[in-house]
């Protein structure tokens, strides 16, 4: 085994341990220390000098030996030496009770005859502060607000040797924020408060109060949001501040006012066309007031005023969104109602009346700004003629004819009804239809019309419409005449007036049938002795035709579709009278003269042949008149003959006649104006 080893000193610097120093031992690799309090020890093995035994109770009396060790063993223990432990630490409780000041507490500790506290900056600035006492606790003043401070204590015992000291740090509580400002955000329910930071706060918290009534706000930073103030309010708000050593005082009150409400009670009246008053309720903290008109073309006017009230000039047809703001010093209160008012429509302009026909006439107009319904009201005669409608024209019918008429347009809006007063427009009927009462002939070819007159100042004209042409007439009074009519033609009568303010409709038609006309060409053709053919060329008009040949000694009359006709019983020279009556299909009569016919002569009787030699003839006859000449013809294959007798006989001579023919002989009467008459009777002569 090792040496025993020799302790050199032996003491105790920690409560817990105890330090020995001794002399090394050689072929030792090592040692042993042993603390013995009575009964019990705490033993510990170590490779060399010094060598600590901890986990020794403080201020215990404990004997220290050691022994050496070696890979031969143990040594015997040295002898022991008495060693105290120093005191225990003071277990600290400390806290800031002020933003200046630092108190220290701790409990007693054993066997100790009094206590050392020191207390220095954290940051090493300034001075250290050390106070001894017997007492469990002591406060330090005058300190740093905000600032970290490190605290120091340990206790000592009758012999004045020091323990386990004990260090903690502790920050002194903030002072009161200063400067605080309140601002308010968004001109809303909402104030931003600051204020200057203040050393050592670590938070800070905002009481808003107001009656009652108490917002908070809690912040790491130099500023916080209050939210959900009223409007027209005052408050008093205050600061403090804070950090793990406690709280600062609230600073001192600071009072401020919150934006007015927003104006109520609104109303907007135009107390005369074009002018509009907007009125509302005074609002409380409110200074003075903004309205703001807008128009629905963009234009933006506003009034400042500190009354209750604005004027404003207003165009009729427009739209407009009203706000009223109060303000004060705080700013501006929140939106309110937003009103608008719609202005009546204006009266509509560029009128234009036209007539479509006499009882309807067509209104338009330029569309009015703001309009939504268009009512047309047609004032005179009777009564009143309406017409509504969405559009910017408007017709108007079954309107008297031949009246005045005041003629207004007004515009109306669902939101404002109708335009105030506009101007009428006088617009008069075209003339009422006449009526004819009585067509009557005066003359050939001329012809009267009659009509009902029925209105002022009108110039009447008849028109007479046919295959023909047109024919008119005009008057201001009751009748006209037509003249110069044509023969054989049809028509259509009417009649219109016609004023300043246009032409009426025209009247009923009255048909009208003039006489036909006689025809220009009349020929009569005896066909024998007895009958007489008469032709004639076309009467426009007419549908049948009388013909009539009239002497003393009788009448021959002929009526037919035809425009010719053969006529018998007619006595041989005999002068007539010709007469031809046109008809039309209605009746319609027209009576003409013709100049006068005579007929042929009388053939003569006994007619007979007598031969005079072989180649001569004599023709022998009775003549009906001694007056008439008588013609004798002989004609034959051989040549035609012929011979006249003086006036007065009834024979003549035939010579130089070829011989061996056939011969018809025809004795007629002799006439210069009409051919030879062929139908007397014939004698044949071989």
């Amino acid at each position: 085994a090792p040496d025993i080893p020799v302790i050199d000193q032996a003491y105790s610097k920690l409560s817990n341990s105890i330090t020995v120093e001794w002399r090394a031992v050689p072929g030792a690799t090592n040692y042993m220390l042993t603390a013995q309090d009575g009964d019990s020890f705490v033993e510990t093995i170590v490779k060399n000098s010094p060598g600590t035994v901890t986990g020794l109770k403080p201020a215990t009396l404990y004997r220290i030996t050691v022994r050496s060790i070696s890979s031969g063993g143990k040594s015997q223990p040295s002898p022991f030496t008495k060693v105290k432990t120093v005191l225990a630490a003071p277990i600290l409780s400390v806290r800031s009770p002020s933003c200046d000041s630092i108190a220290v507490s701790w409990k007693a500790v054993h066997m100790a005859a009094g206590f050392s506290v020191s207390l220095m900056r954290s940051d090493g600035l300034g001075r250290v502060l050390k106070q001894n006492t017997t007492n469990t606790s002591l406060i330090f003043t005058n300190l740093d607000p905000g600032t970290l401070y490190t605290v120091k204590a340990y206790a000592w015992n009758a012999n004045g040797v020091p323990g386990d000291d004990f260090t903690y740090n502790q920050r002194t509580s903030p002072n009161a924020p200063v400067d605080v400002k309140v601002a308010f955000n968004s001109g809303a329910s909402r104030a931003v408060v600051s204020w200057m930071p203040t050393e050592g706060a670590l938070t800070y918290s905002v009481t808003v109060s107001s009656g009652l009534l108490k917002l908070r706000c809690n912040t790491s930073s130099a500023s916080c949001m209050v939210p959900s103030l009223q409007c027209s309010s005052e408050y008093d708000v205050s600061v403090t501040a804070h950090n793990d050593a406690g709280s600062s005082e609230p600073t001192d009150a600071v009072s401020f006012k919150t934006i007015p409400c927003a104006p109520v009670n609104i109303s907007i009246e135009e107390d005369e066309p074009g002018h509009l008053l907007v009125s509302w309720s005074s609002v409380s903290l409110g200074h003075y007031y903004v309205v703001f008109v807008k128009s629905d073309d963009g234009l933006e006017v506003h009034c400042n005023t500190s009354h209750t009230q604005c004027h404003f000039q207003s165009d009729c047809g427009f739209t407009y969104f009203i706000s009223v703001f109060a303000y004060n010093k705080a700013g501006q209160s929140p939106l309110g109602d937003v009103l608008n008012y719609t202005t009546a429509p204006c009266c509509p302009s560029d009128f234009r009346a036209v007539f479509v026909s006499s009882d309807t006439v067509r209104v338009t107009w330029a569309p009015v700004r703001g309009a939504d319904l268009y009512e047309t009201r047609a004032a005179g005669g009777s009564g009143v003629v309406l017409c509504r409608d969405t559009a910017t024209a408007c017709s108007l019918s079954a309107l008297q004819c031949s009246t005045p008429y005041n003629i207004t347009v007004y515009a109306f809006s669902e939101a404002r009804g109708s335009s105030a007063s506009c101007a009428p427009h006088y617009v008069a009927t075209a003339p009422c239809s006449p009526e004819i009462k009585n067509i009557s002939k005066e003359g050939v070819s001329v012809i009267s019309v009659q009509w009902q007159p029925n209105n002022e100042e009108a110039m009447y004209v008849v028109t007479a419409r046919g295959e023909a042409g047109l024919w008119h007439c005009s008057s201001t009074r009751n009748s006209c005449t037509l003249m110069d009519l044509p023969c054989g033609s049809a028509f259509s009568v009417s009649a219109i007036a016609r004023s300043p303010a246009g032409q009426s409709l025209p009247s009923y038609s009255i048909p009208l049938e003039t006489a036909p006309c006689c025809p220009n060409d009349l020929v009569l053709t005896q066909v024998t002795q007895s009958v007489t053919n008469i032709s004639w060329s076309v009467g426009r008009g007419a549908q049948t035709y009388v013909t009539t040949l009239e002497s003393p000694k009788g009448q021959a009359k002929c009526h037919t579709l035809q425009t010719y006709c053969l006529l018998g019983c007619i006595t041989c020279g005999t002068n007539y009278t010709v007469s031809l009556r046109a008809i039309s299909e209605t009746g319609l009569t027209s009576s003409c003269t013709y100049q006068g016919y005579s007929s042929s002569a009388c053939c003569p009787s006994g007619v007979k042949l007598y031969r005079l030699s072989n180649n001569g003839i004599r023709v022998f006859w009775r003549a009906s008149d001694e007056t008439i000449n008588y013609n004798a013809d002989l004609r034959g294959s051989k040549g035609n003959f012929s011979c006249t007798p003086s006036l007065g006989l009834s024979h003549c001579d035939i010579t130089k006649i070829p011989c061996g023919d056939v011969y018809t002989v025809l004795v007629a009467p002799v006439t210069n104006k009409r051919p030879r008459l062929t139908f007397c009777p014939k004698k044949i002569y071989s």
